[in-house]
Order: C-alpha cells, then structure tokens, then sequence
C-alpha cells in the first residue's frame, strides 16, 4: 500500500507541475509513513512540506492541491485524504480494500506477503562462525537467530540466500587448543570439554597443533553442529579456513595487494597500506616469523565470497569485530571495486539473568553459559524470540525466570498463547451446533459485514504485514519481526475480548469472522515460522 500511495502522489505531483507552472527540479524521494497517532489515517505523508520549499509556496495550500488532484479519480482502496497542518496529506483505507485483504489471506495463506523484490539475487549471510576451540558461546550464538531469520526473510523477498559458517580452523588458535588439551604450560582453554578431550585424545601423538586439528574437528562435530540444529539454524556452506591455504589464497591474496601497490616490507613483517584506505593505521598481514595474520585470512575470504557471485554480502558479527569490519569492507568496496557488495550487522553482548542475579560467562575458564545451555534451560522458541527481540546494537539481559514464566510477562507465551487461542476458535467452530456447522461448510462468507472498529483495527494490522517484510528485507531489522508478533497478538486479543466470533445467533457475521480469524491466525503463523519460532495449536 505504501507503494501504491507513492504513485499516487508521484501522478498527481507531475500533474500539478505543468499546471501551476512549479519550474523545473527534481521531485524528491517521497516518504509514506504510519502516523503515530491512528486518528490522522492509515498512512500519512509529508511531501507537501518538502515540496513548499523549493516551489516558494504554503505547505496547506500544496498538500490541498495534491488531495484534490488525487481525488479527481476515483479510488476503491482510498476512502478519504484530509490534509492537516502544518501540511500532512493523511489517507484512510476504504472499508472495502480491508475486506479484501482477509480474502486475500485466506486465498494466499502463507504466500501472503511474498515478493520479487529480490528477482533471484544472490545473497550470501555469514553468521555465528565461532572458532572450533570450544562450544558455541552466547557472543557467538546471538548472530545464530539473527541470521537464520533475517535468510528467511530474504528468501520470503525472492532471493536466492546461502547460509554459511566460516569455521577458523587454522592457526594460532588451534595450537592453543593443542596445548590446552595437553595440559602444557600454554593451557588457556579450560573447561569440562577439554577434559574429555584430553581423556580421548590419541597418547602417542603429542604435537600440539595435530592434536589441535583433530580436537577443532571433533569439536565442530560434536559440539558445534549440534548446538546450530539444536537451535534451529541450518547452513548451506561450512567453510574451512584450511581450504585457504591448501589452495593457496592466503598466498595469493599478498602478492594480489602487492601489484597494486599496497603492500610492504618493515621490521621483518609484511604491511598492509590500509591508512591508503581511510585506516588509523597499516596493519601486518605477515607476521616475522612467516605466519599470516587473521586479516590476511579475512581478505582471502572475501575476495573467495566475492568471486562466487554473489550480488550482497551480509556479515553477522560480535561488536569486537567493529575494526576488523571496517578494514574488510573498504577492501572489498576500495581494491576489488565492488561499492555496496557488502554489510555488517555487529551484536553486542548477552547477559544472563537468573534469580535476579548475572551469570557470569568464561569460554576459557570453563564457567560460562554456552548457547545449548540456555536452549536446555528455556527452550529454542523463547532463545529465537527473545534474541531476535533487540536490534543488535542493544545488548541483551535475557531473563531465564521470564523467559520460562508461563503469562502474558513473557512475550513468547504471549504470541503463542494467541496462535493456540485461534486454533481452539476454529476447532469449536467446526460443531457449535447443527446450523452453524452447515453455514460454516460452505466456507463462503460475506466479508462486507467486517465493519466493527475492532474488526477494521486488526484487518489494518494484518495489511502492514507485506510492507514490514520488505522493509526487513532491506534494512535487516529483524527486531521488528516479533514486535509485529506481539502487536498483532493485542488487536486479536483486543478483537476477540469485545465481539463474539461464534454468534449461533448470526451466523453470517460468525461466517467473516471466522474467515478474520483464520487470516489472523496464517499471518501469526508465518510472523513465528519467520523468526524461527513454532505455532502450537494447544498450550
């Protein structure tokens, strides 16, 4: 509907130019909102304001001018425009166009919202990718729901999405576990699973990076996969930093940045010139004693992701990663030339709350709350729904005493409730008595009695649901997802607290709500699929 209003704006703006002889510019990009207060319409715009300043004119009397230009055909969708100051042009909905869209629901049922914006373009999302030395920690596993609902919104949108886990399995990191297995004086990684690793571990080697590479797969196996089908999250791609260097990319990539002269030589290391970048400073990408940095890995990868085709990079990572982002995009976007190929999305941290008290967390220490422990403790539906809740510049104080609380406190419960509510509706609507069950059988309804307040309220939350999809497909804002959830879980309970949906006594109004209600519960239903989230039809 934003769209539509656009053109409608877009036409009767050009028509107005030649009219009243506005001179010649260029309209400007035109902004169709909600207005915060639901009495001022459905949508509301500001263009008119935008446009007093360069035609020299009263905001009132343009946005007058647009509302009568537009009014001159006549429109089903729009059942009036009112202009108000100090220049807003507002539009409500017609009646009709509502009644419509719960039509359109039940015919489209979870297709409903889909779109080609996307016309098959290919985009890579790259989250979680923590490194194989130890379980899946929360800083990690946030990115997990983020990702996977952010693919599916994607896919919803018509593109073509690869998930993919970038495993480090090469380097530093892994000699480190070697040694924490072995229990040398180089230990930093502690915890109950490297003590089964150690109890596993082959005797008879003891070089630290073999046994490091062996314990990295393991882990990967055992304890990483798991945990991502534990939450709910498949990948396409698992990529192996290994493969970097088997075929020699690493290698590549210096002598790749070197012809273009940004590489050299100072105190037995290899520099990258990245200050030529807009960089605070050049950084090392090989090290004195002939090993390559992590950087020198990162830009490998992402000239590999880049030459696999993909039309968009999405990079989901913790907020210590900020610097490491900036130096990668501007390679990508600076030295390969692909302006815009790529984006961060940068998390910041959980916090566990339990009894009123934070859990501490230490991957190294071996106290911590990794991301299958909280899955075991409140469940993957309240993990996915609670993570993808915050935008990820807001760190998250997970409450486990909420998160399994069993009320209208804890908003998963809450959406869900609703979705079990509707099932149970439409379970009893199936035998409320002889006559009913024979109007329902039809499944024909006069949807034109749908014209209560409350009926209209929640038809008007139903129709935004396209409009929230593809704004999330652009901006990545999944948070707004289960905020969606839980406002249209008020409007149903709000509807269903003040009018009866099984009226043996009217059965035709019975009959369209019934069909509201069922547009409710496929448009809940894709809302939690979306997220990751199940729709139970019994609680």
């Amino acid at each position: 509907m934003k769209e539509y209003i656009r053109n409608l704006l877009e036409k009767a703006m050009a028509g107005l130019k030649t009219q009243e002889n506005w001179g010649d510019f260029d309209f400007p990009g035109i902004e169709v909102d909600y207005p915060k207060n639901e009495a001022f319409g459905d949508y509301t715009t500001n263009v008119a304001m935008v446009l007093a300043k360069l035609v020299k004119k009263n905001p009132m009397e343009i946005a007058e001018s647009v509302k009568n230009e537009i009014q001159k055909t006549e429109n089903e969708k729009i059942e009036k425009i009112e202009v108000a100051v100090p220049g807003h042009i507002n539009f409500y909905l017609s009646k009709e166009y509502l009644q419509g869209i719960v039509a359109k629901i039940n015919a489209e049922k979870e297709n409903f919202g889909n779109s080609e914006m996307g016309k098959s373009k290919k985009i890579q999302v790259e989250f979680i990718s923590c490194n194989p030395t130890g379980p899946v920690h929360l800083g990690n596993g946030r990115g997990g729901p983020i990702g996977d609902a952010l693919s599916n919104v994607l896919q919803k949108t018509g593109h073509k999405v690869t998930r993919e886990f970038y495993v480090n399995d090469f380097g530093n990191q892994v000699e480190i576990l070697g040694h924490s297995i072995l229990g040398d004086e180089l230990k930093q990684y502690r915890g109950d699973y490297i003590d089964e690793l150690a109890k596993k571990r082959d005797s008879q080697i003891n070089d630290p990076m073999k046994i490091g590479n062996w314990a990295a797969n393991v882990i990967l196996d055992e304890f990483i996969k798991p945990t991502c089908e534990k939450a709910g999250v498949h990948f396409d791609v698992w990529f192996s930093e290994k493969n970097l260097h088997g075929n020699n990319e690493v290698k590549s990539i210096i002598t790749f940045l070197e012809d273009r002269g940004l590489i050299y030589e100072k105190d037995g290391a290899v520099w990258y010139k990245s200050t030529d970048l807009g960089d605070d400073k050049d950084r090392v990408l090989k090290k004195t004693d002939g090993k390559t940095t992590y950087l020198a890995n990162d830009l490998a990868y992402h000239k590999n992701k880049v030459e696999r085709g993909f039309d968009k990079i999405i990079n989901i990572q913790g907020a210590d990663h900020h610097k490491e982002a900036e130096v990668v995009k501007n390679f990508v976007e600076k030295v390969l030339g692909e302006e815009g190929k790529i984006d961060y999305i940068l998390s910041q941290i959980v916090r566990i709350i339990k009894d009123g008290q934070e859990v501490k967390m230490s991957k190294r220490k071996g106290v911590y709350f990794a991301l299958d422990d909280l899955i075991d403790e409140v469940g993957r539906d309240a993990v996915r729904f609670i993570f993808t809740s915050y935008a990820p510049t807001s760190h998250i104080n997970f409450d486990i005493n909420l998160a399994k609380e069993r009320s209208e406190k804890n908003p998963v419960f809450y959406v869900q409730y609703a979705h079990a509510r509707i099932s149970s509706i439409l379970r009893k609507s199936q035998f409320p008595n002889p006559n009913f069950q024979t109007q329902n059988s039809k499944d024909k309804a006069d949807l034109s009695l749908l014209t209560q307040e409350k009926e209209l309220a929640l038809i008007k939350k139903l129709n935004k649901f396209p409009e929230l999809i593809e704004e999330v497909s652009k901006s990545y804002e999944v948070h707004k997802l289960p905020f969606y959830a839980i406002s249209l879980a008020d409007s149903f309970h709000s509807f269903y607290n003040d009018l009866k949906v099984l009226d043996s006594e009217n059965l035709e109004v019975s009959a369209a709500r019934l069909k509201l209600v069922k547009a409710v519960k496929i448009v809940l239903a894709e809302t939690l699929r979306l997220i990751g989230v199940g729709a139970p039809d019994k609680m």
